[in-house]
């Protein structure tokens, strides 16, 4: 499918570029570049929604080992 954007000029020279140095076309980066924003904002909905599912879900764990997971989890990188 053909379409128009409007982008500014610094960022569709530096996708030019960088679509020359990974040896694409210019519609193949943007497709690409597209395609993993749409799939990162579908992981994003998926997981507020299982955090919404689990929020609902009391803990079987002791206090003291879910305050550990916790700082744990915040402290990692996903």
């Amino acid at each position: 499918m053909k379409t128009a954007i409007s982008i500014p000029d610094e960022i569709f020279q530096a996708a030019d570029k960088l679509a020359n140095d990974l040896g694409t076309t210019r519609s193949g980066l943007y497709a690409q570049a597209v395609a993993e924003y749409v799939a990162k904002h579908q992981q994003a909905d998926l997981t507020a929604q299982l955090n919404k599912v689990y929020a609902k879900v009391p803990s079987k764990l002791p206090a003291d080992i879910r305050h550990s997971q916790t700082r744990i989890l915040a402290s990692s990188d996903w």
